[in-house]
């Protein structure tokens, strides 16, 4: 048996099944990656919902976890060397998954480095910028009335789907042929922007024919479907 006992979010989220790796998460964009990459990979774990609208995450058994207070985070009872390993920050959690398991990244090196970039764009671009969309156009923010603030931030979204619209022109996936961790990453940040954010007209989404295509194919995938109401809320 796995002992997590170390771990002071244990305290708070205990483990039913410690030899689980345990998923601290919310399903908003950033949460969704891992649940679906979890999906994804088949491997047993065990969420804990995680609410962010009551400041669980500013918690001090959430912060020995995450500093950041953020989620999601994990703990893995299996990590490095079979010692317990805690993770936060979703890409690093994509690609230390990845590569426990050898899966949805390149085994070639510039294969490796070509979805990692792919990843950052997300993480540095994609995510930050819809972000502030959904916060403009949605959420206390629609009630500014200086509106350049969200006008700003659609120009850059607009953009950067006109980036990743070019980058799938001819390709299946971010990476090509492959479905990776870049994929995994973006999908619920687009999926959100014009669904839970209601800005597909806004950001002229209809414009974006592949990265339409590529949506619908990435929201066919079952573990897809799944991971993107893991944890379910309560």
């Amino acid at each position: 048996m796995s002992d997590l006992t170390s771990f002071p979010i244990n305290a708070v989220w205990p483990a039913a099944h410690p030899e689980r790796i345990q998923l601290y998460s919310l399903p908003t964009p950033n949460g969704v990656k891992v649940s679906i990459m979890l999906e994804e990979l088949g491997l047993p774990y065990e969420p804990h919902l995680v609410d962010i609208g009551k400041d669980e995450s500013k918690l001090p058994e959430f912060v020995a976890l995450n500093p950041n207070g953020k989620i999601p985070a994990i703990v893995d009872p299996d990590g490095p060397d079979g010692k317990p390993i805690g993770l936060f920050e979703s890409g690093a959690i994509l690609l230390y998954l990845a590569e426990k398991t050898g899966r949805f990244i390149p085994a070639d090196a510039a294969g490796r480095w070509e979805t990692i970039q792919w990843l950052f764009f997300q993480m540095a671009g994609i995510g930050p910028m819809f972000g502030q969309v959904g916060f403009f156009h949605k959420f206390a923010g629609r009630e500014y009335e200086d509106k350049r603030p969200l006008q700003r931030y659609v120009a850059e979204s607009k953009r950067l789907l006109g980036v990743l619209d070019k980058r799938l022109e001819g390709r299946e996936w971010i990476v090509g042929d492959e479905y990776t961790i870049a994929d995994i990453a973006t999908l619920g940040w687009v999926n959100n922007l014009v669904t839970f954010y209601g800005a597909r007209e806004l950001v002229g989404f209809d414009e974006y024919s592949h990265v339409i295509a590529w949506l619908e194919r990435g929201m066919s995938r079952p573990a897809v479907q799944r991971g993107l109401k893991i944890p379910a809320r309560a």
